[in-house]
């Protein structure tokens, strides 16, 4: 039956489910690929759930302004929906956000705001992002930044992803996805455990953030994970989490790379973290079942780093072990 839509906010959500065969045969791993939203991650989502929640409460006015600290995707997610809506949007970004993520954004007529001058390639400017999003939310008439970090309608704009996960899948024992704000994790998590109470929620961040209490260092991974020099976000609740896990950003890209090149599979580089994580676990654990492993976003918008050699080359990223591990966690050795 062909689906028609009033405007393409009605195309966010009912994305794919895809399996990736891995060498232990008492588990099936499926990714859930965000990419397919219209704004190609997850964080449309959270997007239109925070719009929706600041229109229906009084906070946001017909052709009023929408501010917001972002590394891309939630920009990209909250811009489409304000070129479709009749909201001005302006995104504060750092040099974390990928330039892709920066022309796309400008394509649907957000504007961009720059901060963290001075700031190492590899260090997150969340601190100074926020900052100036609340700055100009005081200067600007009839504005609203949205503070995804601790805004409660974050996280519960995954309540439709939580229910697509449990209509395309039964047993499903492990969710597994990156954290930053909490927001896409936490509230995924709590969805599904209404399906499945005993479910084991796994998390994954950079090496070097700080969501779990690990020793502050700089890290390239755009979009997920929380630098010591910010708060940790509200919208973390850690009575979901059952583990929490690291990813190098070796890791993390390299696995993204051998995905594409093995698989077919174009994603992001967090995304790769969280895939190589949950290949190592599920590769040793006991038991049986099904896990499911967040896909946030799509590759696309990662070309001139993540899959591009010379990048790879000048951070000292590439790493052909991890490829070897990978071909061994896959089943592709033979």
């Amino acid at each position: 039956m062909k689906k028609l839509y009033e405007d393409i906010t009605g195309t966010i959500g009912d994305t794919p489910m895809v399996k990736l065969p891995i060498r232990n045969p008492n588990w099936e791993l499926f990714l859930k690929i965000e990419k397919t939203n219209p704004g190609q991650s997850m964080k449309d989502r959270m997007a239109l759930s925070m719009i929706n929640n600041a229109v229906e409460s009084g906070l946001l006015l017909p052709g009023g302004t929408i501010i917001e600290s972002s590394s891309g995707n939630t920009a990209t997610g909250l811009a489409l929906i304000s070129a479709a809506r009749g909201y001005r949007f302006i995104a504060v970004v750092d040099h974390h956000a990928a330039r892709e993520k920066i022309d796309t954004i400008k394509a649907y007529g957000g504007e961009i705001v720059y901060v963290g001058e001075g700031v190492p390639s590899n260090v997150v400017a969340v601190k100074e992002r926020e900052e100036t999003a609340l700055r100009l939310s005081r200067e600007i008439p009839n504005s609203l930044f949205l503070n995804q970090a601790d805004n409660p309608a974050n996280p519960q704009g995954y309540q439709g992803l939580a229910s697509e996960i449990a209509e395309q899948l039964d047993n499903v024992k492990i969710l597994i996805g990156s954290i930053g704000t909490g927001g896409s994790l936490c509230g995924t998590a709590r969805g599904l455990k209404a399906f499945y109470p005993t479910l084991e929620v796994h998390a994954v961040e950079p090496l070097g953030s700080v969501v779990f209490g690990g020793k502050d260092a700089p890290y390239y991974q755009s979009g997920t994970g929380n630098p010591g020099s910010v708060e940790i976000a509200d919208n973390v609740d850690y009575t979901l989490i059952s583990s929490n896990y690291y990813s190098t950003d070796r890791e993390a890209f390299n696995t993204a790379r051998f995905l594409a090149r093995n698989k077919g599979i174009l994603i992001g580089g967090s995304s790769g973290g969280v895939i190589y994580r949950a290949l190592e676990n599920l590769d040793s654990i006991g038991g049986s079942g099904k896990a499911v492993a967040i896909i946030a976003d799509g590759g696309e918008k990662y070309i001139n780093t993540i899959f591009n050699d010379e990048w790879m080359r000048s951070k000292d990223l590439l790493d052909i072990n991890i490829d070897t591990r990978l071909k061994i966690l896959l089943n592709l050795t033979q």
